[in-house]
């Protein structure tokens, strides 16, 4: 639950008035809360469920822009769909502000996700030209022999169509990282299928320059000022 504000200072984020203008307006009895006229300076109030008013016009915060990052657990469905029971939207529900995810992870895959209220921004990232880098921790259930690292380096065909080139690092016989340009659904669970192997764990750890870093699973932080940057 959000935490509560003095009425002013909701009425002045709402951009009606300032604080102080604000504060006159709750003196003369121009304000209500869930209708009901309220006159008593310092009042509280819960933003997402209470419903203020000033001469009778219903207010509505101005939404600022929301750029957060979530270490998404196995299970969990990057959706937007309220009626799902592990939806993303599940662990971001304090947050008082539509979210949606800057691309997805499949159910059985773990790790970073972008999630903002930033069409514009969440589009640009999207779109398969700008072939934004994303780094993913993969195991296999196979060994992988050297053939199949080049073959996953120099691109497999998936429906039909070629992979843009990857970086591949092994990291062990059933343990690689890669990095791809591009986001093909199930891309490296499919590239290893192709290969007549199978993906075991997955986890995304990059999206462009903005890295999971320590964060726990299913948790999730406000993107820095440089992270910002980063993206926009």
């Amino acid at each position: 639950m959000q935490p509560k504000v003095r009425l002013q200072k909701y009425i002045a984020e709402c951009g009606v008035a300032s604080r102080r203008t604000a504060e006159k307006l709750i003196a003369a009895g121009k304000v209500k809360v869930n209708g009901e006229v309220v006159t008593a300076q310092g009042t509280k109030v819960e933003p997402t469920t209470d419903k203020i008013s000033v001469n009778g016009k219903l207010l509505k915060r101005k939404e600022g822009k929301i750029y957060i990052k979530l270490n998404k657990p196995t299970g969990y469905v990057s959706t937007c769909a309220k009626n799902v029971n592990k939806s993303i939207l599940r662990l971001v529900k304090d947050i008082p502000a539509r979210l949606f995810p800057i691309g997805r992870l499949d159910k059985d895959s773990q790790g970073l996700l972008l999630m903002t209220n930033d069409g514009e921004l969440a589009n640009q990232l999207m779109h398969p030209r700008y072939e934004h880098e994303k780094e993913y921790q993969v195991g296999a259930k196979l060994p992988l022999e050297d053939h199949d690292i080049k073959q996953l380096k120099e691109g497999i065909m998936i429906d039909g169509k070629m992979t843009l080139p990857a970086k591949v690092y092994p990291k062990g016989q059933k343990r690689f990282s890669i990095i791809l340009r591009e986001g093909k659904n199930r891309q490296i669970r499919r590239m290893l299928e192709a290969l007549g192997n199978q993906a075991t764990f997955l986890k995304r750890v990059r999206i462009k320059n903005i890295h999971l870093g320590r964060l726990p699973v299913g948790k999730y932080e406000h993107l820095s000022r440089a992270e910002r940057q980063n993206l926009l």
